[in-house]
Protein backbone atom coordinates (compact mmCIF):
# COMPACT_ATOMS: atom_id res chain seq x y z
CA UNK A 1 0.00 0.00 0.00
CA UNK A 2 0.67 3.73 -0.55
CA UNK A 3 2.28 4.80 2.75
CA UNK A 4 0.81 8.35 1.53
CA UNK A 5 -2.91 6.53 1.01
CA UNK A 6 -5.57 6.44 4.01
CA UNK A 7 -5.54 2.69 5.35
CA UNK A 8 -9.04 1.85 5.66
CA UNK A 9 -8.12 -0.14 8.98
CA UNK A 10 -8.67 2.79 10.37
CA UNK A 11 -12.12 3.70 9.46
CA UNK A 12 -13.09 4.99 13.08
CA UNK A 13 -10.66 8.12 12.60
CA UNK A 14 -12.77 9.66 9.82
CA UNK A 15 -16.09 9.57 11.34
CA UNK A 16 -15.12 10.21 14.83
CA UNK A 17 -17.31 12.46 17.55
CA UNK A 18 -14.28 15.09 18.14
CA UNK A 19 -13.79 15.62 14.18
CA UNK A 20 -17.13 16.30 13.99
CA UNK A 21 -16.91 19.16 17.22
CA UNK A 22 -13.85 20.81 15.13
CA UNK A 23 -14.69 20.05 11.95
CA UNK A 24 -18.61 20.31 11.46
CA UNK A 25 -19.59 19.43 7.86
CA UNK A 26 -22.47 20.88 7.36
CA UNK A 27 -21.02 24.35 9.01
CA UNK A 28 -17.88 23.91 6.82
CA UNK A 29 -19.96 23.33 3.58
CA UNK A 30 -21.50 26.30 3.97
CA UNK A 31 -19.04 27.72 2.58
CA UNK A 32 -19.56 26.26 -1.21
CA UNK A 33 -22.68 28.57 -2.71
CA UNK A 34 -24.27 24.97 -3.64
CA UNK A 35 -27.63 25.49 -5.49
CA UNK A 36 -30.87 23.08 -5.14
CA UNK A 37 -30.10 20.92 -8.18
CA UNK A 38 -26.31 21.49 -8.19
CA UNK A 39 -24.07 18.52 -9.02
CA UNK A 40 -21.32 17.34 -6.34
CA UNK A 41 -18.13 15.35 -6.20
CA UNK A 42 -16.36 14.38 -3.16
CA UNK A 43 -13.34 13.21 -4.18
CA UNK A 44 -11.32 10.64 -1.78
CA UNK A 45 -14.84 10.56 -0.15
CA UNK A 46 -13.88 7.87 3.00
CA UNK A 47 -16.95 7.24 5.28
CA UNK A 48 -19.07 10.17 3.29
CA UNK A 49 -18.37 12.66 6.08
CA UNK A 50 -18.79 14.95 3.62
CA UNK A 51 -21.00 13.06 1.12
CA UNK A 52 -24.50 12.44 3.07
CA UNK A 53 -24.15 16.22 4.61
CA UNK A 54 -23.61 17.20 0.77
CA UNK A 55 -26.31 15.24 -0.49
CA UNK A 56 -28.99 16.59 1.87
CA UNK A 57 -28.50 20.30 0.22
CA UNK A 58 -28.93 19.12 -3.40
CA UNK A 59 -31.39 17.08 -5.44
CA UNK A 60 -28.58 16.94 -7.63
CA UNK A 61 -26.31 14.05 -7.73
CA UNK A 62 -23.55 13.78 -5.39
CA UNK A 63 -20.63 11.48 -6.65
CA UNK A 64 -18.74 9.79 -3.82
CA UNK A 65 -14.99 9.07 -5.17
CA UNK A 66 -12.68 6.66 -3.46
CA UNK A 67 -10.48 4.40 -4.57
CA UNK A 68 -11.73 1.65 -1.78
CA UNK A 69 -14.52 -0.42 -1.93
CA UNK A 70 -14.63 -0.99 1.79
CA UNK A 71 -15.20 3.03 1.76
CA UNK A 72 -17.58 3.26 -1.28
CA UNK A 73 -19.65 0.12 0.59
CA UNK A 74 -20.03 2.17 3.74
CA UNK A 75 -21.45 5.01 1.94
CA UNK A 76 -23.84 3.26 0.12
CA UNK A 77 -25.21 1.75 3.69
CA UNK A 78 -25.47 5.47 5.12
CA UNK A 79 -26.95 6.83 2.08
CA UNK A 80 -29.39 3.99 2.42
CA UNK A 81 -30.07 4.45 5.93
CA UNK A 82 -30.68 8.25 5.07
CA UNK A 83 -33.00 7.38 2.41
CA UNK A 84 -30.78 9.36 -0.04
CA UNK A 85 -31.18 8.18 -3.24
CA UNK A 86 -29.03 10.99 -5.07
CA UNK A 87 -25.00 9.58 -4.07
CA UNK A 88 -23.30 7.71 -7.00
CA UNK A 89 -20.61 5.58 -4.97
CA UNK A 90 -17.95 5.97 -7.87
CA UNK A 91 -14.61 3.83 -7.56
CA UNK A 92 -11.52 5.01 -9.11
CA UNK A 93 -8.48 7.50 -8.08
CA UNK A 94 -7.84 11.08 -7.65
CA UNK A 95 -5.36 11.35 -10.45
CA UNK A 96 -7.64 9.81 -12.92
CA UNK A 97 -11.05 10.60 -12.21
CA UNK A 98 -14.01 8.54 -14.14
CA UNK A 99 -16.43 11.08 -14.49
CA UNK A 100 -16.90 13.17 -17.86
CA UNK A 101 -15.53 16.75 -18.24
CA UNK A 102 -17.74 19.44 -16.84
CA UNK A 103 -19.80 17.20 -14.81
CA UNK A 104 -20.19 19.24 -11.39
CA UNK A 105 -20.37 22.54 -9.85
CA UNK A 106 -18.60 21.59 -6.85
CA UNK A 107 -15.55 19.25 -6.08
CA UNK A 108 -15.18 18.70 -2.05
CA UNK A 109 -11.44 17.64 -1.59
CA UNK A 110 -10.80 16.85 1.89
CA UNK A 111 -8.03 15.70 3.44
CA UNK A 112 -6.81 13.95 0.01
CA UNK A 113 -4.79 16.43 -2.24
CA UNK A 114 -1.40 15.39 -0.14
CA UNK A 115 -1.86 12.30 -1.17
CA UNK A 116 -1.89 12.66 -4.70
CA UNK A 117 0.72 11.14 -7.11
CA UNK A 118 1.59 13.61 -8.38
CA UNK A 119 -0.24 16.42 -7.30
CA UNK A 120 -0.44 18.54 -10.21
CA UNK A 121 -2.60 15.69 -12.12
CA UNK A 122 -5.09 15.15 -9.01
CA UNK A 123 -5.51 19.69 -9.71
CA UNK A 124 -5.98 19.01 -14.02
CA UNK A 125 -8.40 16.22 -13.15
CA UNK A 126 -10.41 18.44 -10.47
CA UNK A 127 -10.62 21.27 -13.31
CA UNK A 128 -11.59 19.29 -15.95
CA UNK A 129 -14.61 17.87 -13.99
CA UNK A 130 -15.80 20.71 -12.70
CA UNK A 131 -18.24 23.33 -14.70
CA UNK A 132 -17.02 26.79 -15.48
CA UNK A 133 -17.25 29.27 -12.49
CA UNK A 134 -17.95 25.47 -10.27
CA UNK A 135 -15.60 25.87 -6.72
CA UNK A 136 -13.10 23.60 -5.14
CA UNK A 137 -13.34 22.95 -1.50
CA UNK A 138 -9.84 21.84 -0.15
CA UNK A 139 -9.73 21.00 3.24
CA UNK A 140 -6.14 19.87 4.25
CA UNK A 141 -3.71 19.72 7.18
CA UNK A 142 -1.43 23.03 7.36
CA UNK A 143 2.49 22.10 7.21
CA UNK A 144 3.86 22.03 10.20
CA UNK A 145 4.49 19.87 13.38
CA UNK A 146 2.05 18.30 14.84
CA UNK A 147 0.63 14.98 16.49
CA UNK A 148 -2.14 13.99 14.35
CA UNK A 149 -2.32 13.81 10.79
CA UNK A 150 0.10 12.67 8.06
CA UNK A 151 3.33 12.55 8.64
CA UNK A 152 4.57 16.61 7.80
CA UNK A 153 6.42 15.94 4.50
CA UNK A 154 3.30 14.57 3.08
CA UNK A 155 1.31 17.76 3.66
CA UNK A 156 1.33 20.61 2.04
CA UNK A 157 1.72 24.00 2.80
CA UNK A 158 -1.75 26.64 2.53
CA UNK A 159 0.57 29.53 0.38
CA UNK A 160 2.00 26.43 -1.94
CA UNK A 161 -1.62 24.94 -2.10
CA UNK A 162 -3.15 28.51 -3.46
CA UNK A 163 0.07 28.50 -5.77
CA UNK A 164 -0.43 25.36 -7.21
CA UNK A 165 -4.21 25.80 -7.81
CA UNK A 166 -3.80 29.13 -9.67
CA UNK A 167 -1.36 27.05 -12.05
CA UNK A 168 -4.15 25.03 -13.11
CA UNK A 169 -6.54 28.08 -13.72
CA UNK A 170 -8.05 28.39 -10.26
CA UNK A 171 -9.12 31.45 -8.40
CA UNK A 172 -9.20 31.44 -4.60
CA UNK A 173 -11.84 33.21 -3.19
CA UNK A 174 -11.88 32.50 0.25
CA UNK A 175 -9.31 31.54 2.81
CA UNK A 176 -10.61 30.00 6.16
CA UNK A 177 -8.50 28.16 9.17
CA UNK A 178 -11.00 25.91 11.00
CA UNK A 179 -8.19 25.35 13.49
CA UNK A 180 -4.39 26.28 13.81
CA UNK A 181 -3.81 22.32 12.55
CA UNK A 182 -6.34 22.88 8.82
CA UNK A 183 -6.62 25.41 6.35
CA UNK A 184 -9.79 25.55 3.71
CA UNK A 185 -9.76 26.87 0.42
CA UNK A 186 -12.50 27.37 -1.55
CA UNK A 187 -11.07 28.14 -5.37
CA UNK A 188 -13.17 28.54 -8.41
CA UNK A 189 -12.97 27.69 -12.04
CA UNK A 190 -11.39 30.48 -14.21
CA UNK A 191 -14.32 31.35 -16.72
Amino acid sequence: MNEKRFNPANLEKLDNPERRRTLPPNKLLGLLPIKENDNILDIGAGTGYFTIPAAKRTKGTVYALDVEPIMLSVIKDKANEENLDNVVPVEGTIEQNPLEDEKVEHIIASFVLHEAEPLSQALKEIYRVLKSSGYCFCLEWEKKPMEQGPSEHHRIHSSDMEDLLAKVGFQVVKRYNPTDLHYILIAQKSK
